[in-house]
């Protein structure tokens, strides 16, 4: 068989898997985004073990829309300049989390930026980015996940119960939570009453 190049959706799903594991490695992502954008107030939801829903709402700085365009692209990040390498301060920095996660679930963001009249939102569906749409978001940023690994699906057979997933997500966010006691956390889904993390 002759050397040819991978079809660029193809080369996104195999990056993705380096980023996405399972859904716990998702709300990690998230959650560090919100905690870098300065979120003094981080609101996470899952059904069905983060396989069917992960939504992550944020207090933070929010992203204009031409930052939210760039956002779901590939190596492209707020947190990194040219000379920063041995410097970085943020959690993330690569600028691999949403495009990995929209190359393989249904991937909604809701932002607004102060500096906007009003919000913005997109949707990237197993790679297919959408046009940016005027939304309704009072500050920060709001990001959905559904269908997790709909894109991939011998991915889905990798995971565990959605109980034993939906615990790996919380020990995520207790983790992440104990870490940033300046930051308010709550864990809510599962048909399991809501956890609060109060800031400090």
């Amino acid at each position: 068989m002759p050397v040819r190049q991978l079809p660029e959706q193809v080369v996104n799903r195999i990056a993705a898997g380096e980023v996405v594991e399972r859904p716990a490695s998702v709300v990690k992502e998230l959650v560090e985004n919100a905690i870098d954008a300065g979120a003094s107030r981080i609101d996470v939801f899952t059904d069905g073990g983060g396989r069917r829903r992960i939504g992550i709402t944020d207090d933070g700085s929010g992203m204009t829309a031409k930052d939210l365009a760039l956002a779901v692209e590939r190596h492209a990040t707020s947190k990194l300049d040219d000379e920063d390498l041995l410097q970085i301060r943020t959690l993330g920095f690569r600028g691999e989390a949403l495009p990995s996660i929209g190359s393989v679930a249904r991937l909604s963001i809701t932002t607004r930026h102060a500096s906007e009249p009003h919000a913005w939102a997109l949707t990237v569906e197993g790679g297919e980015k959408s046009g940016i749409m005027p939304a309704a978001l009072a500050h920060g940023t709001r990001v959905e996940v559904n269908d997790l690994f709909y894109a991939t699906p011998a991915r889905l057979k990798f995971l565990k119960t959605d109980r034993t997933e939906a615990e790996a997500i919380r020990e995520v966010v207790r983790r992440l939570a104990m870490a940033r006691p300046d930051v308010a956390f709550t864990l809510a889904g599962e048909e399991r009453a809501p956890v609060t993390w109060a800031a400090a």
